[in-house]
Order: structure tokens, then C-alpha cells, then sequence
């Protein structure tokens, strides 16, 4: 029997620029209308006869991985730590996307520690729990999907959890980061039954891992 295609899901956004050329690299080739950032196709076939790429938010890459639907994929750490689904295997860091998940709150506010609850706004809430767990808090934590920075300033809650790369955003909208919980990169990730009955996956995973190793010894040598 003819093996399936194979199904790469990669992320919308900026951690897909970085991606491209690491891909590229890894022998993952995106046909040319990929490229175009207008184009609203979701599925992409590449220059091997076999994968094909899915584009697809962030969070919904584990998803289609974690379940079977996409063989293999791109997402950050972020997303991996908030959901820690079992059939998700990350076994290559990939060393791009660097960005980590921080408290913000408003600028002058009082950051000393709170006493036994918090209402936090933001788009991870398990990890936001988990976090506050640790310090003897209980987290209320309102799920939004963006526009993370406007809850302080309209009263949904006095602080966030959020990605922050150069801080700019919090900056222009009144905040300041006053609590960091995580370093975040962009990780390789496979479906673990793909990875165990598809030499396909294993293939791509040693590939990943050759292009990641070079990069760092590139770097190192600077």
C-alpha cells in the first residue's frame, strides 16, 4: 500500500518568518504562493511529492499534532507548556522565536506581592494557574485572545500574562513587565505514533536536528 502524505503544520505570524528559511534548510519547500502573505489558502503543497503544509494559529498546530491530523509541526514552548498534551513530542529546540511570558501591569501600579487571589487576563490560562499555584495564589484567570494590554486600563483585571519580546507593546499601552515566568523558543514537534510507525517523521526530526546543530556550532565559531 502507497504511504499518505505527510502533513506539516506550521504557525501564522512573525514565528513563521523566522521558520522559513530553517525549513528551507531541513529540505521543507513551501511552493511559491506561500510565500504571499495575502494568499488565504490554509493548505500549501511543497516540493516534495509527499507533504504538504498546513498554516494554521498557534495553538491549533499542537492540536492537529497532538491528534493525528498533522504528522509533524512548528509552534513555540508557549503553546506546548499550556496544554501538555501526552501524544506531543518536542525533541527538537529549534533556537528561534525567542520571546518569554511575563506579569505586566500598569505603569506606577503596586507590585508587591498579593495576598491570596488575582484576577489575570490572559491567553494561558494553565500556565497562569500554575504559576500563582506556586506562590500559595489562587488565579482567576479571564481567557482573551488578544488585545491582552487593554484589560488594565478598562478594569477586566489588574494584571496580564502575556508574550513579550522587546516590550514595546506593553510600553505604548501603559504597562510594565514586573514578573518573568518562562523563556519561550520554537520547537520541533511530532505526533509520537507517527514518529514511532512513519521513518518519514524520523527522517524530517534528523534533519531538523542537523540544521539546529549547525546553527549552534555556526554561532558558537563566531
Amino acid at each position: 500500500m502507497p504511504q499518505s502524505d505527510l502533513t506539516f503544520a506550521v504557525p501564522k505570524g512573525r514565528l513563521l518568518d523566522d521558520a522559513l528559511p530553517v525549513m528551507e534548510r531541513a529540505g521543507v519547500v513551501p511552493e511559491p504562493g506561500f510565500h504571499d502573505k495575502t494568499n488565504r489558502a490554509l493548505c500549501f503543497a511543497t516540493e516534495r511529492p509527499d507533504l504538504r503544509l498546513i498554516r494554521v494559529r498557534a495553538f491549533d498546530v499542537a492540536t492537529f499534532v497532538a491528534h493525528g491530523a498533522a504528522q509533524i509541526g512548528i509552534v513555540g514552548s508557549d503553546v506546548i507548556e499550556e496544554f501538555d498534551y501526552s501524544d506531543l513530542y518536542a525533541p527538537v529546540d529549534l533556537d528561534i522565536g525567542h520571546c518569554h511570558l511575563a506579569v505586566a501591569q500598569a505603569v506606577g501600579e503596586d507590585a508587591s506581592p498579593i495576598s491570596s487571589h488575582v484576577r489575570v487576563a490572559t491567553k494561558y490560562p494553565n500556565i497562569t494557574r500554575r504559576y500563582y499555584e506556586k506562590q500559595g495564589v489562587q488565579a482567576e484567570c479571564v481567557k482573551l485572545n488578544g488585545a491582552m494590554e487593554l484589560a488594565p486600563s478598562l478594569g477586566l483585571a489588574r494584571r496580564i500574562v502575556d508574550l513579550v519580546s522587546t516590550g514595546r507593546t506593553l510600553k505604548e499601552n501603559g504597562l510594565v513587565e514586573t514578573q518573568p515566568i518562562l523563556d519561550i523558543t520554537a520547537r520541533l514537534i511530532v505526533n509520537r505514533a507517527a514518529l514511532k510507525t512513519d521513518s518519514r517523521v524520523a527522517d524530517l526530526v534528523e534533519a531538523f536536528r542537523r540544521e539546529a546543530d549547525a546553527r549552534l556550532q555556526a554561532k558558537a565559531a563566531a
